[in-house]
Parts: structure tokens; C-alpha cells; sequence
């Protein structure tokens, strides 16, 4: 193997150490955040707030209000022939 090749094996090899150090204090902040959630649900929990409505709002929150409310007309349509409405 040549000087050239050693050092271009090492580089790839930093490069990808690098990336998957990277990913890995990623994943560790993703838990830390995760359980900061779970904490201010069993917060929530806690003062008699409903965590299943809590999220499902959240959720909502996060939609697009035109595809939500595209959504919300397609079920109630599926309601109504069901005879839940």
C-alpha cells in the first residue's frame, strides 16, 4: 500500500469515526429531550391533565391546518356512515 493510500484509509477511517461520534451524542441528546417530554406529561398527569388528549393536541398542532382539516372531514364523513355521529 502506498504512503498516499495509508493516508487517504486514514482519513476515511477519522472521517468516519467522526460521524458516528456524532450520531451517537446526537441520539444521547434526542433521550435527554425524550425524557423532558415524559417529565412535563407526568407533569401534566400529575395536575388531572388527560395525557392521551395532550398528545393527540400536540399532534394536531404540528399538522398542517389544511391537511388537519381535510383529515377531520374524511372522519367525520367515516363517523356518520358508521353511525357514530
Amino acid at each position: 500500500m502506498s504512503k498516499a493510500e495509508t493516508r487517504a484509509g486514514k482519513i476515511a477511517k477519522d472521517q468516519l469515526q467522526s460521524i458516528i461520534e456524532r450520531i451517537e451524542r446526537l441520539l444521547e441528546e434526542k433521550k435527554a429531550i425524550a425524557d423532558d417530554v415524559a417529565a412535563v406529561y407526568a407533569e401534566a398527569k400529575g395536575n388531572g391533565y388527560d395525557t392521551k388528549a395532550l398528545k393527540a393536541i400536540v399532534r394536531m398542532r404540528a399538522q398542517d391546518p389544511n391537511e388537519r382539516a381535510e383529515f377531520e372531514t374524511i372522519l367525520e364523513t367515516y363517523m356518520q356512515a358508521l353511525g357514530m355521529l
